[in-house]
């Protein structure tokens, strides 16, 4: 055994992240993609600038989307979700409602 494969004195175990199944990734990358279609739109198609009171609302709103998709990402990157490495099965409780499971 080298130096390289012995386990750090007060090295913290390997974690298990939500990764992509966690939610603000999802929503981050819902929010990213509808704000890069309208930054798109805002950009090059017809900006309807006459039924917005001069404002290319396409394009505003593509980038608040874009912030709101950053934010997200960043929150998720930051601070992700640990994923325990043992979880106790849940007792069966008579007062909830659903299947039971039938012991054989």
């Amino acid at each position: 055994m080298t130096d390289n494969d012995r386990p750090r004195r007060g090295a913290a175990a390997p974690r298990k992240t939500a990764g992509a199944f966690d939610i603000r990734n999802i929503i981050g990358l819902l929010l990213g993609i509808y704000g890069v279609l309208l930054l798109f739109a805002g950009f090059f198609l017809d900006r309807a600038e006459e039924k917005t009171g001069g404002v290319n609302a396409n394009l505003w709103t593509g980038l608040g989307l874009a912030v709101a998709a950053a934010v997200f990402l960043g929150w998720a990157r930051l601070r992700p979700i640990v994923v325990p490495e043992h979880v106790e099965p849940a007792e069966p409780d008579p007062t909830r409602p659903g299947p039971t499971r039938r012991g054989h």
